[in-house]
């Protein structure tokens, strides 16, 4: 792709700084639409590099417990992908410019309509993660994305055989998202210990950066997970803690924290580790959740 996306952007100046890219979910509209645009400047501000943006869904089957229960809420509120979008414009005319990926199951996205990818991108949506749309599916809709100006993240899971990883890296734009277990979203006291060469067999095939999510849980497995990726993705963590005893503000500081971890990751060991991952993999399964 001859553009340059905000997405890129973020991970080429993450890059720079040598580290991974925070990319923090939350979804829209839980508890309310004003509460998500005020949430999302603050991420920004404590640190997060990407804001992934879910549309909440009845039937979310990529979804576990917490991010159920979270668009249980949203939809309670009279949350729709239309009041998100006018949302999410509304960001953009109050000067926001870090990059927004909207993660959204097919259903709601075909509920507006004909125009609802012009119509996505011209609210300033800059990404898009349709966990419900399998590779074999995705041409016309990556074609009908990035006409449109946005990027079609594609992902990727350890059960995804090597030669279907090549060609979900090979057509990714974006990032590739890497599911770092099987099954569901929701926070995990550990990860796979295979993970690191899996993500090192991605890496390798993506034409474009890898982050990890799904199950990130402490700023510890952050930190690990950063030797291996270009990017880590927290969702469920930082919503448990939205409903949690201070809400926002317990949300915020641990995304803080987690912006930090990932700073303190950018040595030189780390970079080497990022390309030739080590074998001590502590932090990964032996972790005290934050």
């Amino acid at each position: 792709m001859s553009r340059v996306s905000r997405v890129s952007r973020a991970f080429t100046r993450a890059k720079e700084e040598r580290r991974a890219a925070l990319i923090v979910y939350v979804c829209a509209g839980d508890p309310s639409l004003e509460v998500t645009e005020r949430l999302v400047h603050r991420l920004v501000e404590s640190g997060a590099d990407i804001i992934e943006l879910g549309v909440p869904f009845s039937d979310p089957i990529a979804d576990g417990p917490v991010i159920q229960a979270a668009s249980e809420r949203a939809l309670a509120a009279g949350t729709t992908l239309r009041r998100i979008l006018t949302m999410v414009k509304r960001l953009r005319d109050q000067g926001l410019d870090a990059p927004l990926a909207l993660m959204s199951y097919l259903n709601p996205i075909h509920a507006l309509g004909e125009p609802a990818i012009g119509s996505v991108a011209d609210a300033g949506i800059d990404a898009l993660i349709l966990p419900d749309v399998p590779y074999d599916e995705a041409p016309p809709w990556r074609a009908a994305i990035e006409a449109a100006g946005m990027d079609l993240v594609g992902l990727a899971a350890p059960t995804t055989d090597e030669a279907r990883l090549r060609a979900i890296g090979a057509s990714s734009s974006g990032f590739l998202y890497y599911v770092s277990v099987t099954g569901v979203t929701g926070v995990r006291a550990a990860l796979p210990e295979s993970l690191p060469s899996q993500l090192r067999a991605a890496r390798a095939v993506s034409r474009v950066p890898v982050a990890v999510g799904f199950g990130v849980d402490s700023p510890a497995q952050a930190r690990a997970l950063a030797a291996h990726a270009d990017g880590v993705i927290v969702g469920s963590a930082v919503v448990q803690r939205l409903h949690g005893p201070d809400g926002e503000a317990t949300a915020l500081a641990f995304v803080r924290a987690l912006a930090e971890a990932l700073h303190e990751s950018r040595t030189d060991s780390a970079l080497a580790a990022s390309s030739h991952p080590t074998s001590s993999l502590s932090p990964l399964s032996e972790v005290t959740p934050c």
